[in-house]
C-alpha cells in the first residue's frame, strides 16, 4: 500500500484513546504521519484524524485494517472510518446561472488542486452548458418548478447513483431542496451560502448590506439539511468594506469570498477533515 491512509473519529471522551489508537496502528506496521485531536467540553465528545503508512512488512490491507481496528472502536463506542487518500472521490456540481464558483472548482480540479474527479455538471438552466461541455464535463439539464421538483430532486439522485458521485456540491444552485431530498443527501451535499451566516438571508443579499452599510461581507459554507441555510457550517470569510462600494463592487467582491470558501470547503470534506459534532463541525485543517 503505497498511499496513505487516514482514520477519522468521534466518541465519548474518555482516558487512553490516543493510547489505543496509536497502539493498534504500531502492532501492525503503521507509522504516524500526521495526528489531530479535540475535545469538546460542551458535549464530552472526543474527535481525533490520524493520517499514517506503512512502516513494516506487517502492515496490512484496507479491509484487514478495519477489522484490526474494530475490537478498539468497540471499546471506547466510536463512530469511525478509515480511508484510502490514494482514493479520488467523485464529485458533481449542481450550477444555476452564475458560474464563478463553478469556474473555480473546475480550474482547481484541471490543475491537480482538487483531490477528486469531478463526474459531471447538472442546472436548471442552460448557461453553464458551454463552459461544462468545453472542459470535457457532462451538462445535465434539467429544468425545475413547483409541480417537478420531487421528479427533478429524484433525476439529480439517479445521476448521482449512475455517476458513483461521493458529492454534490451546490455551486450557487439557486433552488430550495425539499427535506425529502436534503435527507438523502445528508452528509454528502455542500452548499455555499452568499452571505455570512445568519445575516441577509434570502434575495439580493448584497443589495440588503450596501443599504445597512455594512462594513464586511463574507460567505459560509456548509452542509445541507432541511433547515433552509442552517446546515452545519464548514468554512466562513470575509472581506472589509467601506461605503464608497457600490451594490455591484460588493457582489464582485463577494463572489470571490464564495468561490475560495466553497473550494475549501469542498477539499477539506474530501481529504476527511470535517467531522460532524451535531449542528456544528469539527475541522482539522
Amino acid at each position: 500500500m503505497n498511499t496513505p491512509l487516514v482514520l477519522v473519529l468521534r466518541c465519548p471522551d474518555s482516558k487512553g484513546i490516543v493510547a489505543a489508537v496509536a497502539t493498534c496502528l504500531a502492532d501492525h506496521d503503521g507509522s504516524i504521519v500526521e495526528s489531530a485531536q479535540f475535545n469538546d467540553p460542551e458535549t464530552q465528545m472526543f474527535y481525533m484524524r490520524v493520517v499514517f503508512g506503512a512502516a513494516g512488512p506487517r502492515f496490512p490491507g484496507l479491509e484487514a485494517l478495519r477489522a484490526a481496528f474494530r475490537p478498539v472502536a468497540a471499546r471506547f463506542d466510536m463512530k469511525w472510518e478509515l480511508h484510502d487518500l490514494g482514493h479520488r472521490p467523485k464529485v458533481l456540481v449542481a450550477v444555476s446561472k452564475f458560474g464563478h464558483c463553478l469556474y473555480d472548482l473546475v480550474h482547481r480540479w484541471r490543475g491537480g488542486q482538487l483531490p477528486a474527479d469531478i463526474v459531471g455538471v447538472v442546472s436548471n438552466h442552460e448557461d453553464m452548458r458551454e463552459f461544462a461541455e468545453f472542459n470535457r464535463l457532462p451538462y445535465h439539464f434539467m429544468p425545475v418548478n413547483s409541480a417537478n421538483r420531487v421528479v427533478q430532486e429524484g433525476q439529480i439522485l439517479q445521476l448521482m447513483q449512475d455517476s458513483g458521485a461521493d458529492l454534490l456540491v451546490l455551486a450557487r444552485y439557486m433552488q430550495i431542496l425539499t427535506p425529502a431530498f436534503s435527507a438523502r443527501i445528508a452528509g454528502r451535499c455542500i452548499n455555499i451560502h452568499h452571505s455570512f451566516l445568519p445575516s441577509f438571508k434570502g434575495a439580493k443579499p448584497y443589495a440588503q448590506a450596501h443599504a445597512r452599510g455594512v462594513k464586511i461581507i463574507g460567505a459560509t459554507a456548509h452542509y445541507v439539511t432541511d433547515d433552509l441555510d442552517e446546515g452545519p457550517i464548514i468554512e466562513q470569510s470575509v472581506e472589509r468594506v467601506t461605503h464608497a462600494h457600490s451594490p455591484a463592487a460588493l457582489e464582485a467582491i463577494g463572489r470571490g469570498i464564495e468561490s475560495a470558501v466553497l473550494s475549501r470547503a469542498v477539499t477539506w470534506h474530501l481529504e476527511h477533515r470535517v467531522v460532524l459534532n451535531d449542528n456544528k463541525t469539527v475541522v482539522f485543517n
